[in-house]
Formats: C-alpha cells, sequence, structure tokens
C-alpha cells in the first residue's frame, strides 16, 4: 500500500476541492482553518486530514456557515456538523466528498458507508445521476491535472461498477418479454464501461431484454447479432475509441452491417462529437452523453 497519497501540494487541494489556492491560503492564514507541514526543503505540503477538513468546510461554506464561524468550530465539530447536514439532508456534496477521501485512501468501509447513507434518502437512480456522474466528471478532471493514480481511478470505478450490477441483478426478474433486444457493448481497446453499465440498468428498469457484452468488442463479434431475424438496438459508448482518425471508418463499417436490416444503432459520448453532422443511410443515432440519452429513452 505504499501509493497511498497522503501527503497533498495546495495544488492538489485546489484540484480536489474546487477553491482557489489563493482562497485556501488565505483561509490558512487569517482563520488557522489548515496546518501544512513542510520537507526539508521547505515546501509546503498537507495531510490527508487537512484534505477532509478543507473538504468539509468547503460544504459548511456553501451551505450558509460563514468561513468566520467556522474557523471558531474544533475539527471534530465541523465533521460532526458536515455528517448531520449531509444525513438529513442527503447532500450530494458532502457525499462527492467522502466518496474523494474513500479514493484516495482506498477505503472500501468509508465507500460503502457513504454509498448506504445515500440509500436512505435516495433512490439508486438518484444517487448515479446526483452524486456519481458529478463524482466521475470530477475524476477526469483530477486525472489531467495528474492528482491521481491509475490505481485511484480502478478502485473507485471498480466499487462504483459493483453497486450497478448489484443494482441490475435485483431486476432481473421484472424482465417483459420482448421482439426487441438491446446489445450494449464498447469498441476495441474502449474500458471505459461505467456509463454503459448504468445505461444496462435503466433498461432492465423498463423491462427490457438485454444482452450486455462489456468492454473492448470488435464489430466483427457482432455478426451473430447483425444477422438476426429479431430487431436488435445496439447501445455503445465512445470515450477514448476509435480514435479520431478512425471513427468515420468505424460507422461506414457499421453502416454496411446495418444495410437491409431493421437493427437500430445508438452511439453515446464525447467521440460523437466527431460525426454528429454526418448525413448517415443507417439508423444510427448520436447522443453527447448518457443522461442524454436517457431524456428520450
Amino acid at each position: 500500500m505504499n501509493n497511498i497519497k497522503k501527503s497533498f501540494t495546495i495544488k492538489d487541494l485546489e484540484n480536489i476541492s474546487g477553491i482557489k489556492a489563493h482562497t485556501i491560503r488565505i483561509w490558512e492564514k487569517r482563520y488557522n482553518l489548515l496546518s501544512p507541514e513542510r520537507t526539508d526543503t521547505n515546501i509546503r505540503y498537507y495531510s490527508s486530514e487537512n484534505l477532509l477538513k478543507l473538504l468539509n468546510v468547503v460544504l459548511l461554506n456553501k451551505n450558509n456557515y460563514k468561513i468566520s464561524k467556522i474557523s471558531q468550530m474544533s475539527d471534530k465539530s465541523i465533521l460532526l456538523v458536515a455528517r448531520e447536514l449531509a444525513f438529513k439532508t442527503a447532500i450530494s456534496d458532502e457525499a462527492i466528498n467522502a466518496l474523494k477521501m474513500s479514493m484516495f485512501q482506498f477505503d472500501k468501509v468509508l465507500f460503502n458507508n457513504t454509498y448506504n447513507q445515500l440509500l436512505n434518502k435516495k433512490t439508486f437512480r438518484e444517487i448515479f445521476k446526483d452524486v456519481f456522474v458529478p463524482f466521475l466528471n470530477h475524476i477526469g478532471l483530477l486525472w489531467q491535472t495528474d492528482t491521481l493514480l491509475h490505481a485511484h481511478e480502478h478502485f473507485i470505478s471498480n466499487l462504483i461498477a459493483q453497486k450497478i450490477q448489484i443494482s441490475t441483478e435485483r431486476l432481473e426478474y421484472s424482465i417483459i418479454d420482448s421482439e426487441v433486444i438491446y446489445v450494449l457493448f464498447l469498441p476495441e481497446n474502449e474500458i471505459h464501461e461505467l456509463g454503459l453499465m448504468y445505461l444496462n440498468y435503466e433498461l432492465v428498469l423498463r423491462g427490457n431484454k438485454t444482452i450486455y457484452l462489456g468492454q473492448s468488442l470488435p464489430l466483427s463479434n457482432l455478426n451473430y447479432f447483425f444477422e438476426s431475424d429479431t430487431e436488435v438496438r445496439f447501445i455503445t459508448s465512445l470515450t477514448v475509441q476509435p480514435y479520431d482518425d478512425k471513427i468515420m471508418d468505424y460507422f461506414q463499417e457499421i453502416e454496411i452491417a446495418l444495410k437491409g436490416k431493421k437493427h437500430q444503432f445508438i452511439a453515446v459520448g464525447n467521440k460523437t462529437s466527431k460525426v454528429k453532422d454526418v448525413n448517415f443511410e443507417a439508423n444510427i443515432s448520436l447522443y453527447s452523453s448518457v443522461i442524454e440519452f436517457l431524456k428520450v429513452l
């Protein structure tokens, strides 16, 4: 566990909390809210306890607690008030703060406790949309700013995936016989599947029959379904694949496979912007995100 991130720069704190480094320094100097330490070369760094306190301070401040008042509270009081506030109202910000801490400390217990508290106030669908989606978006920003390790992202993504799978399994008994089958898959070398997993959940929730094929699937592996007499609605998520210079080839291959068939092909994700102005002859629909597609589902 030597890779656990235990110390943070002020830039890390800014990236994680969303509070500018300049403001953090003011809170630190004027109100003594944080207690950074220094390396042998006199570089300031912050502990995970400092990070947790900052996240809770931000939560209180967003809920009309003035910094001057927060500064007069003990660390324990700040923590208790933040938790009480979250429990009473199921505040998404507090849950996201807890998820951040569980990710950085590889703390599965904290993740599960946070999730179970949310279930007391929200449905799984609300948790995914109000908490998981903004949290995952924030992870993307942390990744771009080199604040995360690969291990952090894998750890938290796998925990969220488990919750989606458990929630989906509970719905399996409600599937209604349908003349339409949804086949969900990711393109070859694409591994970001949380959005697709959640789409599978939403489809099953509506009583649809789904076949979930998962990550990194070449189109040639779908020939069985392309040739099927049953109407198939293919759904894929394009996050990093195909690469920009290959994406038109990808959709042209799909058009050929769909020719003369009644099947539909649905693609979601940021990569769809690369072909949004193309007039496809086949029945192909594009959506910029999972949330956008859910609006028409």
